[in-house]
Parts: C-alpha cells; sequence; structure tokens
C-alpha cells in the first residue's frame, strides 16, 4: 500500500507532501470504487519547460496531438503538501517540479488542474486529463479497473512509477492517546481520507479489532481528517510517510501533530496514464529516466527533502 493508493477504488495510493501547506490543510485538505469525474475544479498552473520543440530531445516521441498542442493536461488534487498543493494561486510541490524536469525532456507544458482525488482516474477515462500526477499509489486493481470486491468497473490505467513511500500514523502532538500501531487503535475513532488506501487500511484494522469496534469517520480531504484529529475527535489519521511529516513539520508551527509508529506498506507512485495512450506512456517513461540521469529528478526531491523516496529507474505497472 503506498499513499493514497486506494484512493477511488477504480483505480489511487498515495505515500508523501512541506511549508505553508499544513496550515492551509489543517485550516480547510486506490483502488476505485465508483469514482466519478473531477467536480472541483482547482487553480491551473502551468509548468513549462525552458527547451522548444525543436530542441527538446524526447520531442518527437510525442503523440501528434501534443505535440501540436504544446501541451499536457494533467490531473491532481492539490491538496497534499509536500507532494502537491496550491500556494500564492499556484500549485506546487514534488509533482509539479517532476513534471517541469520532464517538461525539459519533452518541449512542452505539463498543465495542472487541481479536482476530487477520487475523479482522476475518471477525468483519464473521459479524455479530461491526460496525465495524472497526486501521489496515486500504482496497484493492480487501478491498472486493471477494479473495485474494492474484484469487480470490472473500468478499463484500468497504466502507470510510469517515479517514487517510493511508506504509509505513517499522525496522530495529536504529545500523542495523549499513546497511539504507536494500528493494534492500539482497536476501540477508538480514527480519520480519514475518503476513497483512499489509508481508508482501506483502516477498514481491514476494523476486522481485526473485531468487538473492540475501531469507529472510521472518512472525510472528502485529508485536511478535513487532519483537523479532526486535531480537535480530539479522532485519535490518528494515516497518511504516506513524506506527507504526514510535512504535516507534522509545519502545521501550527510544529506544535499540532507528531508522527508515530514505523512505515508500513512501502510501494509506489504512478503517473497514471490511459492504456490507449501507450505512445504517451512510453515518452513519460524514457523522459523520466532522462530526468534521472541528468540529476534534475534528483534535485526535485531534495527540494522538498524527501530524497529517500527516489526510485533508481522508471518503470511500467511496477505495483503490486
Amino acid at each position: 500500500m503506498t499513499a493514497r493508493s486506494t484512493r477511488c477504488t477504480t483505480a489511487k495510493t498515495r505515500t508523501s507532501r512541506l511549508a505553508a501547506v499544513a496550515a492551509i490543510a489543517v485550516a480547510g485538505s486506490m483502488l476505485l470504487t465508483a469514482c466519478g469525474d473531477q467536480t472541483e475544479s482547482g487553480g491551473s498552473t502551468k509548468e513549462s519547460g525552458s527547451a522548444t520543440a525543436s530542441k527538446a530531445p524526447l520531442f518527437s516521441k510525442l503523440p501528434a496531438d501534443i505535440q501540436k498542442s504544446g501541451v499536457i493536461k494533467v490531473g491532481t488534487d492539490a491538496s497534499y503538501a509536500p507532494m502537491e498543493f496550491t500556494e500564492g494561486g499556484k500549485i506546487v510541490g514534488v509533482d509539479p517540479d517532476i513534471a517541469e524536469a520532464l517538461s525539459k525532456q519533452l518541449g512542452v507544458k505539463f498543465e495542472f488542474v487541481s479536482g476530487t482525488f477520487d475523479g482522476l482516474i475518471t477525468s483519464i477515462y473521459t479524455g479530461r486529463q491526460q496525465l495524472i500526477m497526486s501521489a496515486m499509489t500504482d496497484n493492480k486493481k487501478r491498472q486493471e479497473g477494479l473495485d474494492d470486491n474484484g469487480k470490472k468497473i473500468g478499463k484500468g490505467i497504466d502507470f510510469v512509477d517515479y517514487f517510493s513511500s511508506g504509509v505513517s500514523l499522525l496522530v495529536k502532538k504529545g500523542n495523549p492517546q499513546g497511539i504507536n500501531s494500528l493494534d492500539d487503535l482497536c476501540g477508538k475513532t480514527v480519520a480519514v481520507q475518503r476513497g483512499t488506501i489509508y481508508e482501506d487500511t483502516f477498514k481491514a484494522q476494523a476486522t481485526k479489532c473485531g468487538d473492540k469496534k475501531l469507529t472510521i469517520q472518512a472525510f472528502d480531504t485529508d485536511a478535513e481528517a487532519q483537523t479532526r484529529v486535531k480537535a480530539g475527535g479522532a485519535v490518528a489519521d494515516l497518511n504516506d510517510y513524506p506527507v504526514a511529516a510535512y504535516i507534522a513539520k509545519t502545521s501550527g508551527g510544529g506544535n499540532d501533530f507528531e508522527v508515530v509508529g514505523s512505515q508500513s506498506d512501502v510501494g509506489l507512485f504512478g503517473i497514471g496514464v490511459s492504456k490507449d495512450n501507450t505512445q504517451l506512456r512510453d515518452a513519460v517513461k524514457e523522459a523520466l529516466d532522462a530526468a534521472i540521469k541528468d540529476g534534475s529528478y534528483a534535485e526535485a526531491l531534495k527540494k522538498w527533502d524527501v530524497e529517500d523516496s527516489a526510485v533508481k529507474s522508471a518503470t511500467i505497472n511496477a505495483g503490486k
């Protein structure tokens, strides 16, 4: 499982996000299970590369329609710092910075538009977006378009894997309930973003807890889940480690939350792309390998203190 891995049960799984975002998140915020199209239209930001179409080394690898438009449309949920969040009206974070590195290889702009996480895969199905960059966990259910019960509900999508991360528990500062593992949650209430792999993890733990009931409160955004924990209405939230660490470091000047226990369910985040667009998928993979080789990928991760989540090479559908 990986951060946001089950965000949307027809196909997510996340794992990490730093600065003014945590404060924004707390103040405000896969498997694919009947994911709808994006209903929240967030701010749109264009991450443009410095290479021109004529000079970018991999421009010719792109589909003709993208070469013509000069833009790749990217769906994201910009409420997941440091992976992606809104600052000064612009979508920033790890994913936009990686996109910038890819842009320089491909010679086109990456145009990010924010929507709800559980609608991102549907936005690929409908053609509204061409890529997903949203700390989405690559897993077989998303690849194959299956819901939590293994029922086929969509075509599925392909992933270009670019980031590795595990999940961690986020609790109120001082850990007043003494939470150090999932087993410590039995008999208590937790908060989580709806449609994520984190919700699935809590559901599995609820089954394990049996009569010592674990109550799960699911929200549209992780920010709402954080607010619930901060207010004392829930004892823990679950998130990708980089995101949990960022929130703990920045929210309330570091006085609102802390990360407890060890990372679990380490997995891969993938850039989502339609199964009908293998040319774009392969071009993105080649661009990522080039960015890894020239160091721009490492620079993007270093900027956000997530170097430990780097992959050594791009892979396709390597999630489990």
